[in-house]
């Protein structure tokens, strides 16, 4: 087998053609009709999907079978691709053999509303943990990538990856977001923060902070009920690199992804501050998920 790609080899190489997707997304939003809906259960953000997706996502894989044949990869919309069955696996792999996965519409309920905060998401994971994670925010013009140990850097689409700068969140907003299935702790929180609540407070004419806001200020904690690989645990990683206090539920370090299910951490707490991480910690206490 060839010698592996490095982490920044493979982000330098996709960034151009993921600047491509987002401004293939920025122009294809107010004209997107939605797919058949994802069986997902009650959960209408995870049941979006719209032709963005599958076209992003096959963009990527082409992209990564011309450059990187031997990368393992898993797509969110690996059931609607031609390109799965082509890629040497779709799990993760053994320390040092990266799989590479791919959000290619991060909020698609967002997206298919008209709203800002979407993202395109890409991650390099290893067995243990990410390894880099970069993060395209095509209608608001910026992007946030980290590699492990080296923090997060924020760039405009204009700007290559050494162009970047250290992102600086400072003052950020008492705000908690709280995910699908966390509505239970929001009595708990409301003296302290504005709670907003996904699933209670989504709305399709005023927008509301995604999880990604914890990287522009307009969150200060959230509480999920899992960090898919694909999107909520890399944003954790880009929170994490960033110097939010990440943890499960119960307070605990995040457990090595090879010891992980269906691609996902358990619950998460992401916190601006040791306080916040300990009011977030205390209404969680009790909490069956």
């Amino acid at each position: 087998m060839s010698t592996k790609p490095s982490t920044q080899l493979i982000l330098s190489t996709l960034l151009p053609h993921l600047k491509v997707a987002a401004a293939y997304a920025r122009f294809m939003q107010p004209k997107i009709a939605a797919l058949p809906a994802k069986e997902q259960g009650k959960n209408f953000f995870a049941a979006a999907l719209t032709d963005a997706d599958v076209a992003i996502q096959n963009l990527v894989e082409v992209v990564l079978l011309g450059s990187f044949p031997e990368i393992r990869f898993y797509g969110e919309e690996y059931e609607s691709s031609r390109n799965t069955k082509y890629f040497r696996a779709t799990e993760l792999g053994l320390e040092g053999d990266y799989l590479i996965t791919l959000d290619p519409i991060d909020g698609t309920k967002f997206y298919m509303d008209g709203h800002s905060n979407y993202q395109i998401i890409l991650s390099i994971l290893n067995a243990d943990d990410f390894e880099a994670v970069l993060a395209i925010s095509p209608a608001q013009n910026v992007y946030f990538y980290a590699l492990r140990g080296e923090g997060t850097f924020k760039g405009t689409l204009e700007t290559n990856l050494e162009a970047c700068v250290p992102l600086e969140i400072t003052s950020p907003k008492p705000a908690v977001l709280l995910g699908w299935g966390m509505n239970a702790i929001a009595p708990l929180l409301k003296e302290r923060y504005q709670v907003i609540d996904i699933a209670n407070d989504y709305s399709s004419d005023i927008q509301i902070p995604n999880l990604n806001g914890i990287l522009t200020g307009d969150l200060s904690g959230a509480v999920i009920r899992a960090g898919k690989f694909i999107d909520a645990a890399a944003l954790a990683f880009l929170a994490k690199e960033a110097g939010y206090l990440v943890t499960t539920l119960d307070g605990s370090t995040l457990p090595p992804l090879y010891t992980c299910k269906n691609y996902s951490l358990p619950g998460l707490i992401l916190a601006a501050s040791k306080s916040i991480h300990q009011h977030l910690l205390e209404a969680t206490q009790g909490l069956v998920v």
